[in-house]
């Protein structure tokens, strides 16, 4: 069978997908579609944020309205609107490649902000030009606020359309048949991520006929990549590293792309390292990855400490008569005291006292045997909870279905024991298990919540739930931070993933 035959029978059946979906628009007008969103989004944030900071002036902490027309104030707000707009455009925070990826896209639009503030802050020093500090305080936190806004529910809207199969990115992958492997599991790991691996070509001593790589056709050899990539009309072809892939192998599928609008993405198989720790180096023409060492000490751990300290405050403010009410109810529903408490291990393996509304009926703990027993469990391992427990009060199942007995380690982050996000603390059995992965868990503080409790929570198994809090231990950020607890929110609201 020849390659044109392969191709041309996949033409047909991606032309019959879209079809089925009612959709017959190329592979790239979703993102062309997003931008323009995106570009909407943008500039009805910025003009609010501008229009906020000409209308009212702050008196103290106040915001008060202004009175009057103030032309050079109106004048520096038009070009504060043409500014801001420009430097999102030029700081490429609509780059089809970054769309939809959250903290990624969410940093890069602080910072675009924050660097354009700043350099006009400086000039308008240098030239002795008189800028309110008042207009600024409030048209930079309401503008970043309301683009992150926008960001946001422009990608639960596209997190809808790739759940239902649509605005997804078509990949074909080249690379040895194992390494092309692990790329497409990668890939199509998470559909939210929106890549579909459409064709594999892998080396020419390797191709057999009618053969495939997960599922995925493959359609050539490597030689074939950049003619395949076309005839499909892909979005990118993706290169895991491999042996036969020299650097002049990747120079020449480079060219061969060249004018196809066709991207064409290195893979470095590097697992769980996060762009933050990823710097590129030219050396005389070629680049070198450098990975930073994961750090679990100094300022940002600082910043963190005292984000979380206030965070938690206020929250606990907020949800006091949340807390009240379930506190009532675990009272007055069944016989026992209102909290739970259990010795869990924190950062450095110490332990500490974690606190919780009371879920299940005393002295719970002396039955898990029976328990486990009825449902023919032996080895618990890490992670485990049965999944129909008799010893869960009907007060307890609701409270544990939307996490709301979780809310008094409100009171061990401020005790400074945990941290708002982070990996779950565990007790000691557990910790005990322990593999050298799975204990870098322990160089951060555990948290109230963290990146598996929002990527699915007791339906995870145990290895996936490990890799991801060590993936969050190497490599958090404070914007992460700030998405898991917005997930979080809506993870406690569904109820899903919970038992």
């Amino acid at each position: 069978m020849t390659i044109e035959h392969d191709v041309k029978g996949l033409q047909q059946a991606q032309g019959q997908r879209r079809r089925e979906w009612g959709s017959t628009r190329s592979p790239e007008q979703w993102s062309t579609d997003y931008r323009v969103l995106l570009w909407i989004s943008d500039t009805v944030a910025v003009a609010a944020a501008a229009a906020a900071g000409y209308f009212f002036h702050l008196e103290g902490a106040t915001p008060v309205l202004s009175g009057g027309f103030a032309a050079p104030q109106a004048a520096f707000s038009a070009v504060l609107l043409v500014a801001w707009l420009t430097a999102l455009a030029a700081g490429r925070t609509r780059d089809r490649r970054l769309i939809g990826t959250g903290p990624a896209e969410y940093t890069r639009v602080f910072a675009v902000s924050w660097r354009l503030f700043a350099a006009m802050a400086v000039v308008a020093f240098m030239g002795g030009i008189d800028m309110a500090r008042g207009y600024l305080a409030i048209t930079f936190p309401l503008g970043v606020l309301l683009l992150l806004v926008g960001r946001f529910a422009r990608r639960q809207a596209l997190h809808r359309q790739r759940a239902a199969g649509t605005a997804v990115s078509s990949v074909v992958v080249v690379g040895h048949r194992e390494r092309a492997a692990e790329l497409i599991d990668v890939l199509h790991h998470n559909p939210r991520a929106g890549y579909a691996v459409v064709g594999v070509c892998i080396p020419s001593g390797e191709v057999r006929e009618d053969e495939s790589v997960r599922g995925v056709p493959v359609l050539g050899s490597m030689a074939d990549a950049a003619e395949v990539a076309q005839m499909l009309a892909v979005d990118a072809v993706a290169v895991t590293g491999a042996d036969a892939i020299t650097m002049s192998t990747v120079r020449r599928l480079g060219w061969e792309l060249e004018g196809t609008g066709i991207d064409l993405a290195l893979s470095p198989g590097l697992l769980d390292v996060a762009g933050p720790r990823m710097m590129l180096k030219p050396v005389n023409g070629l680049p070198l990855l450098y990975v930073d060492e994961p750090t679990f000490r100094g300022a940002r751990y600082v910043v963190k400490s005292v984000f979380d300290w206030v965070a938690a405050l206020l929250i606990t403010i907020a949800l006091s008569p949340v807390m009240l009410v379930v506190g009532l109810l675990v009272k007055f529903t069944s016989p026992g005291p209102v909290f739970y408490r259990q010795e869990r291990i924190g950062r450095h393996g110490m332990p500490f006292g974690m606190i919780k509304f009371r879920s299940m009926y005393p002295n719970a703990h002396e039955r898990l045997a029976e328990v486990l027993a009825a449902e023919g469990i032996t080895e618990t391992g890490m992670f485990y909870k049965p999944k129909n427990d008799p010893r869960i009060t009907p007060v307890g199942k609701v409270i544990r279905k939307y996490s709301l007995d979780e809310l008094p380690q409100l009171f061990n982050v401020l005790r400074g024991e945990m941290s708002l996000v982070g990996p779950r603390p565990q007790i000691h059995a557990e910790v005990a298990l322990y593999d050298e992965q799975a204990a870098r868990r322990l160089l951060v503080k555990p948290g109230l919540t963290g990146l598996w409790q929002v990527s699915g929570r007791s339906a995870l198994e145990a290895d996936e739930a490990i890799r991801l809090d060590v993936t969050y231990a190497e490599n958090w950020t404070m914007f992460g931070d700030l998405a898991i607890l917005a997930r979080t929110a809506k993870v406690m609201v569904t109820g899903d993933g919970a038992r």
